[in-house]
């Protein structure tokens, strides 16, 4: 069983993000403040949760909690601060948009920078452990899914509606054939460096 947040004295936001491993698409940060009585049968980190069960909590942790926010970081910005500080900035933003600021920030994960002089704590695989921090992967990972099929329209041979931007064989395959867009990540490699891996 989840707790429900990391310590009980100060006004605390569990905070993640979706989207460090694609090849294509912004990443999303979420941060999210719960009710200290807040419990659901089922919430745990997005990963171990399937597609119906975020798509049910979803509505549940955005009408229960006391804030929440997500925020958006794009494939250029990605390329220009690196992916690692382009998801704490996507944190940071979703941490601005908040209606009620935290007294007290727990990160998902070992790495973090300070935002407004807040009180924080990493703690790796959090999304485990704190309902508040697997409410936020939750949001992510949902947000992020959600502009990725939108994408898709616009981008259908790209398969962004099940692939979600990560690369897969035919995510990769799909690049050989019509090239990048303004949506992929030139920082990384989209095509592996022997193309013959694409077949395999």
């Amino acid at each position: 069983m989840l707790k429900n947040c990391y310590q009980t004295k100060l006004i605390e936001a569990g905070c993640d993000e979706a989207g460090r491993g694609p090849l294509a698409g912004p990443v999303v940060g979420a941060a999210v403040i719960l009710p200290k009585r807040f419990k659901h049968p089922f919430l745990n980190d997005s990963k171990l949760l399937s597609h119906k069960q975020r798509q049910i909590l979803r509505p549940i942790i955005e009408k229960k909690a006391i804030a929440y926010a997500v925020g958006v970081v794009s494939p250029t910005e990605i390329d220009e601060h690196n992916i690692l500080n382009a998801s704490i900035l996507a944190v940071h933003r979703a941490l601005s948009a908040l209606k009620q600021q935290p007294e007290y920030i727990v990160m998902d994960g070992n790495t973090f920078k300070p935002y407004n002089n807040i009180k924080f704590s990493t703690i790796i695989k959090g999304d485990a452990k704190y309902l508040n921090i697997a409410a936020a992967s939750v949001l992510a990972k949902e947000y992020r899914d959600e502009l990725m099929c939108k994408l898709h329209k616009d981008y259908p041979h790209y398969c962004w509606d099940t692939n979600k931007g990560y690369p897969t064989k035919a995510h990769r395959k799909a690049i050989l054939e019509h090239g990048s867009c303004e949506h992929h990540r030139k920082s990384f490699q989209l095509l592996p460096l022997k193309q013959g891996e694409l077949f395999d």
